[in-house]
This record gives structure tokens, sequence and C-alpha cells, in this order.
């Protein structure tokens, strides 16, 4: 690859954390766990985000929450990302994140953009009401303080193209004392489909003192180059594009030290991946149960998902794919690797091709009158979810 011409790039700074390269994975729930995290990070270097927490259910001591709230001892610093719509909620989970020493970072969740938070004025519904906005980011803000955590936000640009309001609230959020903004480049109303507008991210970085990070269409490293070099951010923001492809953090971290190239993993080097990655799980979730074989079996369950992924665009058997994606144990996933060719080289022709969900734009749902004023910073009815992970 050719790389482009790029700004002078230092470490991210987060607060009292230095990152370099300027990479952070993205929360993705059901994906971003222990497991997949000590994965990506013995690829490469970066910050590597949990399973999102709600403020409602940490507040409450929720178990199934406070499980989600782990970390492996490699893991420096520790990022947790918290959705909440209420500002005094979300202080009071701010404050059990300090006073437990839970994270050392914190970031706040206004860009899910699913149908069951927007309805009830969540993620990236809520910067739309700029005050409620301000409040809440400045309760985490000020909740963090006094330990030194940094607290960034991550958001999308508005709820649709008639309703924007990522500078506003990149702003708002700088003035409120953040470490960090990052912009996915999409509207709630485009969930995952179409192109990320890069030139929104670029007029958040000018916009902003802050250190900006951008999101979106990121499925290669050269994609992270190109973002920086066309928005001037400070960093990148990795979701699907490292689904089914953790090295994909090697070639980031040899992208922003200056090496062109690419991993192109065979199907046997893919095939090592996948053990690998089922073996964490497997460690995950034995640690975390009662009955080894039951934490193996639920393991190996929760690695099913990423077969697909995996072996996107292989020239596999759809038989062979079928019985990979019901493993109950590591001994039957290694018998059904050993039937793979390990020859078999990378399918090139799926490089830069989305990866994970590719919905299409649909509506916005939104509570009753949300969009009539922008200036009431009442906290949504009902829009505090008890339910982490998302």
């Amino acid at each position: 690859m050719t790389a482009p011409t790029l700004p002078a790039l230092r470490p991210l700074t987060l607060g009292p954390h230095q990152v370099w390269p300027p990479v952070v994975l993205a929360p993705m729930a059901g994906i971003t766990n222990v497991g997949f995290r000590r994965l990506c990070r013995e690829q490469g270097g970066g910050i590597y985000v949990c399973e999102m927490i709600t403020t409602r259910a940490l507040v409450e001591r929720n178990p199934k929450t406070l499980r989600m709230i782990a970390f492996g001892a490699e893991e420096q610093p520790r990022s947790l990302q918290l959705y909440g719509t209420d500002p005094e909620i979300t202080a009071a989970a701010v404050r059990i994140v300090v006073e437990r020493d839970l994270a050392d970072h914190i970031d706040l969740n206004f860009g899910c953009p699913v149908p069951k938070v927007t309805r009830r004025g969540g993620g990236s519904a809520l910067p739309w009401r700029r005050r409620l906005f301000a409040r809440l980011v400045k309760a985490a803000v000020d909740a963090a303080s006094s330990a030194g955590v940094p607290v960034t936000v991550k958001m999308r640009k508005g709820i649709d193209d008639d309703h924007l309001t990522y500078v506003e609230a990149g702003l708002a959020a700088q003035d409120a004392g953040v470490a960090a903004v990052a912009l996915h480049g999409r509207t709630a109303a485009q969930r995952y489909s179409g192109t990320a507008d890069w030139d929104a991210i670029a007029t958040l970085k000018q916009a902003l003192d802050v250190p900006v990070l951008g999101n979106g269409d990121i499925w290669e490293a050269e994609d992270a180059l190109r973002m920086v070099a066309h928005t001037g951010v400070d960093g990148v923001v990795i979701g699907r594009g490292c689904l089914g492809r953790p090295w994909l953090f090697a070639d980031l971290e040899a992208a922003f030290n200056g090496r062109v190239g690419r991993r192109l993993p065979t199907l046997g080097e893919v095939a090592v991946t996948m053990r690998r990655h089922a073996e964490l799980l497997v460690d995950q979730f034995v640690a975390g149960a009662r009955n080894p074989a039951r934490g193996e079996r639920d393991g190996c369950t929760d690695f099913r998902k990423h077969v697909a992924w995996y072996l996107k665009g292989f020239p596999i058997g759809s038989e062979l794919r079928r019985s990979l994606a019901m493993i109950d144990s590591l001994a039957q996933l290694d018998d059904l690797l050993g039937k793979l060719d390990p020859t078999v080289p990378f399918p090139v022709e799926t490089l830069g091709q989305p990866r994970g969900r590719t919905n299409s734009p649909g509506k916005v749902f939104l509570p009753d009158g949300w969009l009539a004023s922008r200036d009431d910073d009442t906290p949504p009815d009902g829009a505090e979810l008890d339910d982490s992970g998302g």
C-alpha cells in the first residue's frame, strides 16, 4: 500500500495515560469481553474498551453487570463505557467506578442508534437535548476528577440530517472537561448503512481543542491512515472492521509506526487464531463458573458467533461451516479445524469490505415531543436501562 501523507502524530493523551498507537477498540455488545480484548491486545497496542455498562445496573449492583466489569492483569489502562441518561445516576455510577477502582478511563455512550434506546431518549437521541447532555457529561467529569480518571464521549453526527448535533455537543463536552471526543460519521437514522462522513469528523476536529477520534468505515490499516490524513484526527476507533480479524490491530500498529504491509494469514494461520480465541473465551467462562464443564460449553457457545467472520471468503463447505458454528467443546473445535486445508491463501477480495452489521437506514424512534424543546434538561422517563452490554 502507498501510505498517505500524515500530520505529525503524537501519542493519544487521556489524562495521565499516553496511548500509542492512537487506536481504540470500540465497545461492542457480546464481543468485547475479556477474552476478545486479550486476543486483540496480543496483536497490537491501543485502548481496548469493555462492553457497555449501564449506570443504573451499576448503581443497583446488578450481578451480571458487576461480572462484566472484568479486566485482565495486563490491561492498562482499563477502559469502561457507561450508558446513562440521568445526571445524578451517572454521577453515582462514576463514583462507584472511582471508589472501587474499577477502571482507569470512562467513556460515555451517546452513539447507540438502536430503537429500544432512542425511543426512550438515550444514546444518539440524547445530545438533541443540549442542556441535559451538558449536565450529564459535567456530572460524570466532576465525579471522576477526584481520582484523575479521564472521561471521554462517543457520539454520532445527530439524529438525522435535519437534526445534527455533533459540533454543538462536542463543544459542550469540551466545556464540561472531557479528555477527548469520538465521532462516528453517521447519523442515528443511517444506523450502519451507507458511507461514514469523514468531512464531518474533520469539521469537529477543527472546532475542538481536545483530541478528536474518528470512527466509521475503517476496514483496513490504510483506511485509518487515510482518515487521519483527511480529517486531522488524533486517533481512530475500530469497531466492525476487526470482527474475525483481530490481526487488524497488528496492521494498525505497523501502519502508525510507518511500516508498509498487512497480514494476509493463510487458512491454517486463521485456524490457529480461532483456536486461541476460543481458548481465551473458555478460560473466561470457566473462571466464572462453578462447573468447569459448563464453563467450557458456555465459552464455546460464545465463540460460535465469530466463526462466520473468521471464515468469510474462504472456500469451505457449508456442512463444515455449520458444524464449526455449533461446537460445544475445544476438542470438537480441534477436530473440525483439523479438516481445514491450512495452505489456502487469504481471500484478498474481502479486503476493504464491510463486516458485521450492514443494515438499511430507517426511522429513528423518539419519545413523544422529543424534538419540540432542545432546552428541556429533564431526564427522559424510563430511559435508564437495567441490562448492560447492549
